[in-house]
């Protein structure tokens, strides 16, 4: 009899013992909002772009790389995340609110450029990057102003603000040419089908850097819009958006910012602007 009550007691420690350690593997692996710390063996999902080269890029090898990624990168370590506690998860542009509102990742750093709309739903940290509306041309191209599209071939994705930025203020007489993805207009550009692909600066070189297109393309210089690149963070979370704050403001000090900033758009010659004040927002001229 005495035996048989020891075991019993054994068992009913066991079975504690695995409930809280099931309870603790739970908090750990919150992979949306990140709640635990990195030493602790957890995880953090950070949404990104997969398909913008220099910016957010998954490569055939699984890995990522781009300035979004290493921004990201920093932050989850201030956070507490080494690298491989890292899970980025693609965040197209319709979907950015959602995952954050969803809870499907803490926070994003995917060329979203803060507006008023977009602050009714998301609160955002930074800026991080001051990018433009630029051109990108042949390296061999005559155009230098905006006005120099009049009559020809620009490119664009469908539905883009940037085209028709252009064509509704600066050449209207720009032949607009619609497709599903950048990659299609810079090869589009290569062959010469178009003159001119028109986006955000930072997107342009990106592509640019590639290896493939190295001494082919330059970015125009125009500066056609303002857009302050932020770190999208669900709405109310205001004490994750104050620790992405210091991280930044961190990056820039130690010298990190500008060294990725090289890295990643460097080749493309790309004109940086300096590193933006964090809660200072750049407006477009009215």
């Amino acid at each position: 009899m005495k035996l048989r009550k020891v075991t019993a007691a054994s068992a009913a420690a066991l079975v504690l013992a695995l409930a809280a350690t099931a309870c603790g593997g739970d908090n750990k692996n919150d992979s949306g909002s990140g709640s635990s710390a990195g030493s602790g063996g957890g995880k953090i999902k950070v949404g990104i772009k997969f398909d913008q080269p220099g910016l957010g890029l998954k490569k055939p090898d699984g890995s990522f790389a781009g300035f979004d990624v290493d921004v990201a990168t920093y932050i989850a370590k201030q956070l507490g995340y080494q690298p491989n506690q890292i899970e980025f998860v693609e965040t197209k542009s319709a979907d950015r609110e959602n995952a954050l509102s969803r809870g499907d990742v803490k926070f994003i750093t995917a060329t979203y450029s803060i507006n008023d709309e977009r602050k009714k739903k998301v609160d955002f940290a930074g800026p991080y990057l001051l990018a433009h509306q630029d051109l990108l041309i042949k390296s061999n191209s005559d155009i230098s102003k905006g006005t120099d599209l009049n009559g020809k071939k620009l490119c664009s994705v469908t539905g883009s603000t940037s085209a028709q930025n252009v064509q509704k203020s600066i050449a209207p007489d720009a032949k607009l040419k619609e497709v599903s993805s950048y990659s299609e207009c810079i090869a589009g550009l290569q062959s010469g089908a178009v003159d001119a692909v028109t986006t955000d600066d930072s997107i342009l070189a990106g592509f640019a850097s590639q290896e493939q297109y190295k001494g082919k393309f330059k970015l125009a210089g125009l500066k056609l819009s303002n857009e302050n690149y932020g770190v999208g963070v669900k709405k109310g979370d205001t004490a994750t958006v104050d620790k992405i704050n210091k991280a930044l403001e961190q990056m820039v000090s130690d010298g990190s910012w500008e060294k990725a900033v090289k890295a990643n758009f460097g080749p493309a010659d790309y004109k940086n602007e300096p590193a933006p004040k964090i809660g200072v927002i750049v407006p477009n001229a009215s």
